[in-house]
């Protein structure tokens, strides 16, 4: 028996690796603890086989290996997913990270993104050339990952969510065909694509629209928190033009040299702000925000767009309890019991709230497998796990989602958690869901990709 037969049962790894031109890893290779590493911390996860492929073949041979053999197969860019999906225990990961290529063609304002990529790197490439288009806000998230969510980052207002800005995708299938989805080409595949996640098979390949952008005015504002600080930043947010990008973080304090030290674990409103319009308009868009109190701390200032995704750790591994919803407002009372559970706790702790409308309102929910575009807000409550409290800190973040929650039935994909079947059907309200898995029975009948946010096929 070879070595790779000995170190994970009975797979022809002599095979795979046969039929691939990248690195084939298993455990014991020199990189495998280094390579299936995610970000999500307090797991520790065991592939038994993990595929860098260079290419589309190397996919193709990867997704027919897991498929033939039995395995789980995952697929992983960034690693940013909250439930862990980019790893799989015993089964194959297909790597993509070494796929990293990004082509801009400024003339016609588009790009062909590999989706090894991460949102840091396209917003360098496409920032030479005064060009950008929305990924999130953290620079290592990879562009795959958030685009098939949808993507809802700092232009997302201005300029629609990431799939509103998505041209075409090469994607291998299933059953082992590589094909490009896009208005004309698999028309429902490409639909499904935008918001619908992992389900449909492996995106190799991203085309996007770029928009102009020479630079913004953004930063982080810190204010201090009351009610009328909380509900005004919400209210100025909703309020402000669509080129204004906010996103509001109700937190105790970290230990910044930028703010003063006794502010150090007090609660703060930290308002992440990116102005994207006309130079000499970011003045009056900033003002209702600095005017609602003193500010701790005002880092907004015109900058280059890439400076607003700051290096990530790659050591930063948090073990933390998070839940999402969608909301319609945010007022004084409402205020007032927020701060009151934020100090209900210790450690770190954050109810962030996104102000969504604008460009992202303007796509008829049918459009795109991401639906919500009636949301005005997004809200996300988080809390970090300390020793053995995770009980007591999910029923805190659950309570706290309670006190949020105004009706609206809807949730972001990409900021579930593994969280159960109820969950994943809130992501895709009524008709969506029906859609999506009528394309999941045409694409991937046996479910073979599910290590996702999982939408059964049809039938």
């Amino acid at each position: 028996m070879s070595a790779s037969h000995s170190t994970t049962g009975t797979l022809d790894l002599d095979d795979l690796r046969g039929r691939t031109s990248g690195a084939v890893v298993t455990p014991g290779d020199p990189r495998y603890d280094e390579l299936r590493t995610i970000v999500l911390g307090g797991i520790d996860p065991q592939p038994a086989v993990i595929v860098r492929p260079v290419d589309d073949a190397d996919v193709v041979a990867a997704v027919g290996f897991a498929r033939d053999a039995g395995l789980t197969l995952a697929v992983r860019g960034g690693g940013h997913s909250g439930a862990g999906h980019g790893t799989a225990d015993g089964g194959l990961v297909v790597d993509l990270r070494e796929r990293r290529g990004i082509d801009v063609d400024p003339a016609a304002r588009t790009a062909w993104v590999e989706a090894g990529a991460t949102a840091g790197e396209v917003a360098v490439a496409t920032s030479a050339h005064g060009l950008a288009v929305g990924f999130g806000d953290t620079g290592s998230v990879g562009v795959a990952g958030i685009t098939l969510g949808g993507g809802v980052g700092y232009l997302s207002r201005a300029h629609g969510l990431s799939v509103d800005n998505l041209l075409a995708a090469d994607v291998v299938l299933a059953d082992g065909r590589v094909v490009r989805a896009d208005a004309e080409q698999h028309p429902e595949l490409f639909w499904a694509l935008r918001g619908g996640g992992g389900n449909l098979g492996v995106v190799t390949r991203l085309q996007f629209r770029l928009h102009p952008l020479d630079g913004v005015t953004g930063g982080i504002l810190v204010l201090p928190a009351t009610a009328g600080t909380v509900a005004g930043v919400v209210a100025a947010s909703l309020d402000a033009p669509e080129h204004l990008g906010t996103i509001l973080n109700v937190m105790p304090c970290p230990p910044m040299p930028f703010v003063p030290a006794d502010v150090h674990g007090r609660l703060v409103v930290m308002a992440m702000l990116c102005w994207s319009g006309p130079a000499d308009e970011a003045e009056a868009a900033l003002a209702p925000f600095r005017s609602l109190a003193e500010p701790l701390a005002d880092l907004v200032r015109p900058v280059a767009y890439p400076e607003l995704f700051p290096p990530a750790d790659p050591e930063y591994h948090p073990v933390a309890v998070t839940r999402t919803l969608m909301l319609d407002h945010v007022d004084l009372p409402l205020a007032e019991r927020v701060l009151e559970r934020l100090s209900s706790v210790d450690g770190m702790r954050v109810v962030q709230l996104r102000p969504l409308g604008g460009a992202i309102a303007r796509v008829p929910s049918d459009a795109t497998a991401y639906a919500h575009r009636g949301s005005r807000l997004m809200g996300n409550v988080a809390t970090f796990v300390q020793g053995d409290d995770r009980a007591q800190r999910t029923a805190w973040v659950e309570k706290t989602l309670a006190l949020l929650d105004q009706g609206d039935p809807g949730v972001y994909v990409n900021f579930l958690g593994d969280e159960g079947p109820e969950r994943v059907r809130a992501a895709y309200p009524g008709a969506t869901w029906d859609r999506l898995a009528a394309v999941k029975a045409q694409y991937d009948p046996g479910n073979l990709f599910r290590r996702n946010q999982n939408v059964p096929p049809a039938g």
